[in-house]
Formats: structure tokens, sequence, C-alpha cells
């Protein structure tokens, strides 16, 4: 369980997140979404712990974050963030065993070779294992990527999987992908918080939407609940309408034009 309350981080005078709460429990996904500058990168970066807040709280299964070592947070949250930049050659196989080096200190076990086969076979990248990462598409290395952190939070029940706009970049088929296997994670118990810049998207694959602006939030729930024509005014400042999909477990969000 993840429960976050008046959690607020102020840089100077400024505050770039103010006050959000939410709890998530086994196997929910949370998609967050905000104009830019609305404080989204600034939560995950808390719920990481790269920052400390100015207040508020964060629990990990009952546990304050402060609480846990450096260790004990690699084995229970992994992260996929927006740039992963690798300058030295590996081959796929090797990118995605570094999401297992929590678990070992000189050489991976027989289980750790299987749980990143596992990963590759899931993330559908084992035809690449002996490629060089660095000649792979920008897809496919995302993928990659969320094989390392999947891989490192395999076999952990219960563990969070955080990511950071994983679609930015990607074209239509592997938005889709990268996000049904987000999706497939929740549904196999972790929780999954995701920032997302697409509505729909967000909509279509999260159980709960967090939409903030300015650091507060403008709403929180389901996207039914979330998803309507007023909040997307106040935290886009754009129009939209609102178009009935029997598919959707709520409307399909249609951009109209800029507010005046």
């Amino acid at each position: 369980m993840i429960e976050v309350k008046n959690l607020s981080y102020q840089a100077g005078t400024k505050k770039i997140l103010d006050g959000a709460s939410f709890n998530l429990v086994s196997g929910e996904m949370m998609a967050v979404i905000g104009a830019n500058g609305a404080g989204k990168s600034t939560l995950l970066k808390l719920l990481c712990r790269e920052i400390e807040a100015t207040s508020g709280s964060i629990k990990f299964n009952g546990k304050d974050i402060a609480s846990y070592s450096v260790h004990d947070m690699a084995m229970l949250r992994a992260v996929l963030t927006q740039h992963n930049t690798v300058s030295v050659m590996f081959t796929v196989k090797e990118l995605v065993m570094m999401g297992r080096y929590p678990h070992f200190e000189n050489r991976p076990s027989a289980h750790d070779v299987e749980v990143v086969d596992k990963a590759m076979e899931e993330t559908g990248i084992t035809h690449l294992s002996s490629r060089d990462y660095n000649t792979l598409s920008g897809g496919e290395q995302q993928r990659v990527q969320l094989a390392r952190v999947i891989a490192q939070i395999y076999d952990r029940p219960n563990a969070f999987l955080f990511l950071d706009e994983p679609t930015n970049g990607l074209d239509l088929l592997y938005q889709q992908q990268i996000l049904q296997l987000a999706r497939n994670m929740a549904n196999r118990g972790y929780i999954v918080i995701s920032i997302l810049h697409d509505i729909n998207f967000a909509s279509q694959y999260a159980d709960q939407i967090l939409m903030l602006k300015n650091g507060k939030t403008v709403a929180l729930g389901a996207p039914l609940r979330v998803i309507n024509c007023e909040n997307i005014h106040e935290a886009f400042s754009i129009k939209v309408k609102l178009m009935e999909c029997e598919e959707f477990k709520c409307p399909l969000v249609i951009p109209s034009g800029l507010l005046v």
C-alpha cells in the first residue's frame, strides 16, 4: 500500500507541490496528468526518495519512506525514467540483467537469469537479447528499459513500479504496448504510478487519475469521476468535447480549441 498525505515540496519561495494526498493498494494503477509545470515529476521524485518533502508524509506498506534503507528501496520499487542514455556498448540481455543487481553481489544466480528471461519474454524483446542496445529503435529501447525495471521487482509481491512519461517520443503502437505492459503489472498485484500526457491513455489504462495544476490537486479518483470538461478546463486551459465510447471506462476527450 502507498499512503501519501498532505505532501508538499517547496524550492525557495515557490511551492512546486502543494498538499497532495492519495492512497493506492495492491493491483491499482494511477495516472498522474497535468500541464507542464504541474508538479508531476516532482511528485515522482518524492516517491522515489530522490528529493525530500518540505512537509507531509509518504508511507510504503505502513512504514515511513525515510525508514527504508537504500537496498530495501531498491528491492521495493523500480523506476523507469524519461531519459536512459547508454554510452557503453551493452547487449540487451546485459542491460536487463542490471535490474537484478540489488539481488546479487558477484554473479547472478540461476533464478536471476530466469527472471531476466521472463521479463524479456513478457516485454517481447527475447529476439533482441544479443543485440547492441544502441542499435535499437526508440520504441525497442524503451521496452528494454521496461524489462530492466520489471526484472528488478519481478519476484517481489506488492512492489511498486513508477513510470515517468513512459510513452514520450514513441509512436502509437509502442505507446499502447508500453501501457499494456504497465497495466499487466498492476493486474498481477503491483502498484503502478505513471506520469502521462495523453488523457485518453490515462482513462483507458488507469484505475485512478490524479490531475494536478500548479502543484495542487484539481481532481482525484476513477476516470469516470475525474475526466470532465470542467476539470480539463481547469488543469489544461483548453476547451474539449467528450465523446461516448462503449469500449472505454469514460468518454473520449477531443480538444476543441484554446480558451480565450
